[in-house]
């Protein structure tokens, strides 16, 4: 499942990124986050008009937004343990 399919308050792991979807400086800050391949995460928010555009993520210690096109090329997986606290 990407990233944008996943549910409110849900921990997941992330297991792809498709880097080559999304623009080389966007790819660049999203790492620098600290989003790649192991990091745990959580939606916490998502915008409420048409795109549902920004996701909010918790990642770690860190909200993050994100852009519904960049969760699209984010594969997760989802952990056990329902809506628990995710570390990165």
């Amino acid at each position: 499942m990407t990233l944008d399919g996943l549910e409110y308050d849900r921990p997941a792991r992330i297991v792809a990124v498709s880097w080559d979807r999304l623009a080389s400086d966007e790819a660049k800050r999203l790492r620098a986050l600290g989003v790649d391949e192991g990091a745990e995460l959580a939606v916490i928010h998502r915008g409420v008009f048409g795109t549902r555009d920004p996701l909010a993520l918790r990642l770690g210690n860190m909200t993050i937004a994100l852009r519904r096109s960049h969760a699209l090329a984010i594969e997760v997986e989802l952990l056990d343990g329902g809506a628990s606290e995710v570390a990165a």
